[in-house]
C-alpha cells in the first residue's frame, strides 16, 4: 500500500501554497489506464485525480479500488480520490488501503454521524481529508467544517460526466473561500474540478485557486507535457506566494 500522506495542522502562520496540476484519470483511455498513469507522471503532473462514482449520487459508474490498486503499480504520483457516492463511510477504508493519499467527500453526501465525523475518519486513518460541494451548494454548507479539512474542492461542473463546459457562477463561490481561508489562517487547499482548461484555470486561478484538476483538456491534446507547462504558468491570485 502506498503510504498516506500524515496529517499536518490545519492553520499555518502564512498562506503560501505551490500550485497542483492534478490531471484526472475519468478522462484516460480506459483500456490503458496502466500506461496513461505513467504518461501523467512523465508529463510533470504533480497528484493523480480519481474520480469514484457508484451510480447512485451521479447518473454514472467509474471505477473501483481494484482498478485504483492496478494503477498504483504503475505510478510513484499522489493519488487525489474523490468520492461521488451516497455512503462514503462504507468505502473510506478500503480506498485508503487501496493507496489513496487524499480522499474527498461530498457534503451532499449520507453521513450518519455527520460531516465531522467522517472527516476525522479519514485523518484518522493517516490521510488528507477533503469535502466537495456542487455548484448549486452554497458555501455556508462546507463552512462549519473548514477546520476540519485539507481541501476544499470546489466543483465547477455537475459532477458525474467528463467534458462539461465550466460553470461561470462558481468563481464568486472559490473568491469567497479564498477570503475566508485567509481571514481565519486556515490551512486547506482550494481545487476546482470542471472544464478547468487554460481559460477557465486562469479564471480559478485568480479567484483563489491552487489546486487544478482537469482531464479532457489534458489527456485529449497531443502534448500533455506542454499544456501542463502552460497551466502552470499562469498567474495566480496576487495574495497568494506560490512555490515548488
Amino acid at each position: 500500500m502506498k503510504g498516506c500522506i500524515v496529517p499536518e495542522p490545519l492553520r499555518a502562520p502564512t498562506l503560501m501554497f505551490d500550485r497542483i496540476i492534478a490531471p484526472s484519470l475519468l478522462a484516460a483511455d480506459f483500456a490503458r489506464l496502466g500506461e496513461e498513469a505513467r504518461r501523467v507522471e512523465q508529463a510533470g503532473a504533480d497528484w493523480l485525480h480519481l474520480d469514484i462514482m457508484d451510480g447512485l449520487v451521479v447518473p454514472n459508474i467509474s471505477f473501483g479500488t481494484a482498478v485504483v490498486s492496478a494503477v498504483l503499480r504503475r505510478t510513484r504520483l499522489p493519488f487525489d480520490v474523490q468520492l461521488m457516492v451516497r455512503r462514503p463511510n462504507d468505502m473510506l477504508l478500503s480506498f485508503v488501503e487501496a493507496g489513496a493519499n487524499w480522499l474527498t467527500v461530498h457534503v451532499e453526501s449520507e453521513h450518519p454521524d455527520g460531516v465531522r465525523s467522517t472527516l476525522a475518519r479519514i485523518r484518522a486513518a493517516g490521510c488528507k481529508a477533503g469535502l466537495a460541494l456542487n455548484p448549486k451548494t452554497p458555501l455556508s454548507d462546507a463552512e462549519p467544517f473548514f477546520d476540519a479539512i485539507d481541501l476544499l474542492l470546489i466543483m465547477t461542473v455537475n459532477p458525474g460526466f467528463g467534458g462539461q463546459t465550466f460553470i461561470p457562477a462558481t468563481v464568486e463561490k472559490i473568491e469567497t473561500a479564498y477570503a475566508k481561508r485567509a481571514a481565519a489562517g486556515w490551512s486547506f487547499r482550494i481545487e476546482i474540478d470542471g472544464g478547468v482548461n487554460r481559460e477557465t484555470a486562469a479564471v480559478g486561478l485568480r479567484a483563489g485557486a491552487d489546486v487544478l484538476v482537469s482531464g479532457t483538456s489534458l489527456f485529449r491534446v497531443p502534448d500533455m507535457a506542454e499544456e501542463i507547462r502552460e497551466l502552470r504558468g499562469l498567474p495566480a491570485r496576487k495574495e497568494t506566494a506560490l512555490r515548488r
